[in-house]
């Protein structure tokens, strides 16, 4: 080994563990068996190198060894140091350098070609090789009649996630490990959440009576905030899979994804899950479903999703119950976008549903909604990754890569057609009606054209949210983003952060008011009688018009009918009426209620299941407007208005919520050199006053004793001068203050 040699096998081994200097592992004239001895000490001492890697002395005269991820290193007889693990090959360069190394039997220069392990050790055998991921499937092979579309809908936590976890393995999609937990929640957030957040779609492959199934399966969200995602993707569906949890029973989220499902006219197949719970009466929940719903409790089907009890069948059902999709492969190609993400290196990668035709990589497509044509760069289905195939025909699922750009381009509804054979564009789907609106900021206004890239993007996977520019004197430009709910706000704010770094401020949130006018001048001046509020800084004076309209939903509420007291009490505090009240067995009942949206879109889902200790369930629809007696109630700052924290709230409760942002802006606000009066008011009345203390200079420090009126000379003439200042005096309120006071919501 010469010392050119050593020295470059030196500053490889101080490249893996950085900090280590080249001397302490060989001098000028050092021999290759100190070179050795140099980098066992030296592994003794630090035996973990950057990213993960770590280094390995094979025992001598032993097998190979498996690095952590399953590659396979042959033995060193020498007991040469090999670098395994991610940083694998650079252990392999390491010990190529030395002469003689492919004699010693150590690992030789890195070679394209598949490893094979040696006996004893276990060779990967994994469907995403790179092998594997060169084959394309032809998707010829499955006739209309073996193609099944369907989806999972449930309420939250009733093991719709879990169960598409053991339809993947039962169909060798996915390996069976102990590790399979939410597969298809690939996102951050709903790990973190423990919710699923976004639908995600897999194909899965069946044998079933000796003929090959192709079964095209969406997992759905189950809070109500996400309930855009489940209308969409039944649209690519011809049944679903309604799971209720045994032990549970019947919650609000499953009636509302029912009659979804029942007004697209789909196969409803009812799972009970969890059977294996201590309390779990999977009779009871049957009965449940056929009073609720009107399906025979004998057609449910009763399984173990965590422990894959009965499973099997849920898969023979899907067969047998739902039908195939109807479509025409001869006609036309008439292809419905339903979902779509953007990767910045191959643009808008979108789901479609094909209804008629086929479609191949190189075809020309037209967007129906923008008319712009495009080449097909890559079709595929989700298995649940990215799987190219060489076509997609009518009646399957998949993912189509056409060169869009921009991320206006791809809209979810949109129908593809071949260029040059125009058809009728598909109905697509209703858009999305904000519940709740809120203010975006971004913190340093540096980075407002990142951010709208961000928001961008993050709307083309989120097309429920509808984005608005805006203004603000104290933060700057923005957006006003409508959103479906609280949770679903949170949700977009958590994903801005993770997925694009981006830190934005929001402000309270709000819900879409209206207003009649009342002259003809004014209905000239908006071009309409009948005006939408979004931004309460825009709600017009009470002169202006003749009444004020607010959004109410009707709430289903689905409680043990021991907390019905208490639920009713709360639902009257939030201004709520009756609807109707309905015995579903003989412990739970089912509340509808007609409710303000403003009074529930904070805080009314914490506090119902604080006082149902976590059993009673909620969801809501939209139910138009109603006439309300509504006030615009201003903030001011020493006499100055605050637009950021303007408000609209119900007149008998404008003094609480008033004297509630009082006293938080009298926390945030920092001291100055003359008091600041915090104040809300409904028109020309203050309603609620706060008091920011003045730093106070002691003037009476000189005076030792004397008469009074020295003393009091001096404090008047400072009284005189704080009351200049604060003549003069700007007050500003800085934007950590605006986020202490935006982030904190009090009970109402």
């Amino acid at each position: 080994m010469t010392s050119r040699h050593l020295r470059r096998a030196a500053d490889e081994a101080g490249r893996c563990v950085p900090g280590v200097p080249r001397a302490a592992l060989v001098g000028r004239y050092c021999a290759p068996h100190d070179f050795l001895s140099a980098l066992d000490r030296l592994v003794d001492s630090c035996p973990v190198a950057p990213g993960g890697a770590f280094l390995r002395k094979p025992s001598r005269g032993h097998g190979a060894v498996a690095s952590r991820d399953h590659r396979v290193m042959p033995p060193s007889p020498g007991g040469m140091w090999t670098l395994s693990g991610r940083g694998w090959w650079r252990g392999r360069a390491l010990a190529a350098w030395a002469p003689g190394a492919a004699h010693r039997g150590l690992p030789g220069p890195p070679r394209p070609t598949t490893r094979q392990a040696a006996p004893g050790s276990r060779a990967p055998n994994r469907l995403s090789s790179s092998a594997a991921r060169q084959e394309k499937i032809d998707m010829s092979r499955f006739p209309v009649e073996n193609i099944r579309n369907f989806s999972i809908i449930a309420h939250v936590d009733h093991g719709k996630s879990t169960l598409a976890d053991r339809l993947l393995e039962l169909t060798g999609t996915i390996d069976k490990t102990k590790n399979n937990k939410q597969v298809l929640d690939k996102l951050q957030v709903e790990r973190e959440r423990g919710i699923t957040v976004k639908a995600q779609t897999a194909s899965l492959f069946y044998n079933h009576e000796g003929k090959q199934y192709l079964l095209n399966l969406i997992d759905t969200p189950g809070h109500v905030d996400f309930s855009y995602e489940v209308s969409r993707s039944l649209s690519a569906c011809q049944g679903v899979l309604l799971v209720v949890d045994a032990n549970e029973g019947i919650q609000a989220q499953t009636v509302a994804n029912f009659f979804l499902a029942f007004e697209a006219q789909l196969s409803v197949i009812p799972v009970i899950n969890k059977i294996d719970l201590k309390n779990a009466d999977p009779e009871r929940v049957g009965k449940q479903i056929e009073k609720v719903f009107d399906i025979p409790s004998d057609e449910c089907i009763k399984i173990s999703a965590k422990l894959g009890t009965n499973v099997e069948s849920v898969l023979q059902a899907v067969i047998e119950r739902i039908p195939p999709p109807k479509v025409h492969r001869k006609n036309p190609l008439r292809a419905l976008v339903f979902d779509s993400t953007f990767d910045q290196y191959r643009g808008v990668i979108a789901n479609v549903a094909l209804f008629d035709g086929v479609v191949s990589k190189g075809d020309k497509v037209v967007s129906a909604h923008t008319q712009k044509t495009y080449d097909v760069n890559e079709v595929g289905i989700l298995n649940p990754n990215e799987q190219q195939t060489h076509k997609l025909y009518a009646g399957q699922v998949g993912y189509l890569i056409a060169g869009m750009k921009d991320v206006t381009e791809a809209q979810i509804g949109d129908t593809l057609y071949l260029h040059k054979q125009p058809v009728e564009p598909l109905p697509g789907f209703k858009s999305a009606k904000p519940m709740v609106f809120a203010g975006m900021y971004p913190v340093d206004q540096s980075e407002y054209n990142n951010l709208k890239s961000a928001v961008d993007k993050l709307t083309l996977n989120d097309s429920s949210v509808t984005v608005r520019r805006d203004s603000s004197l104290a933060l700057g430009a923005g957006w006003r983003l409508g959103f479906l709910g609280l949770l679903h706000m949170e949700v977009f704010n958590q994903r801005l952060e993770q997925e694009y770094n981006a830190s934005v401020i929001l402000t309270t949130p709000t819900v879409p008011y209206k207003a009649v006018l009342s002259s003809a001048k004014l209905i000239k001046e908006y071009r309409e009688k009948e005006i939408t509020i979004i931004n309460p800084a825009q709600f017009p004076d009470k002169s202006k018009v003749t009444e004020y309209l607010e959004p109410v939903v009707l709430g289903t509420i689905i409680t043990p009918d021991e907390y019905t007291g208490k639920i009713m009490m709360l639902c009257q505090a939030r201004r709520a009426v009756e609807k109707d009240m309905m015995f579903i067995d003989q412990n739970r009942v089912m509340l509808k209620y007609l409710f303000p949206l403003n009074e529930i879109v904070v805080d009314f889902y914490d506090s119902l299941k604080s006082l149902s200790s976590g059993y009673a369930s909620f969801d809501y629809e939209d139910a138009g407007y109603q006439t309300a007696d509504l006030v615009k109630m201003d903030i001011l700052l020493n006499g100055n208005l605050v637009e950021e924290l303007v408000t609209v709230v119900h007149k008998d409760k404008a003094h609480s919520v008033g004297k509630a942002i009082c006293e938080r802006l009298k926390d945030s606000l920092p001291r100055q050199l003359f008091e600041i009066a915090v104040q809300a008011a409904v028109g020309s009345k203050i309603i609620a006053r706060e008091t920011v203390k003045a730093y106070r200079k002691n003037v009476l420090a000189k005076c030792y004793g004397g008469d009074i009126t020295r003393k009091m000379k001096l404090l008047r003439r400072q009284a005189e001068g704080k009351k200049k200042l604060r003549k003069v005096g700007n007050v500003e309120v800085p934007k950590d203050a605006f986020i202490k006071v935006l982030k904190k919501q009090s009970d109402k």
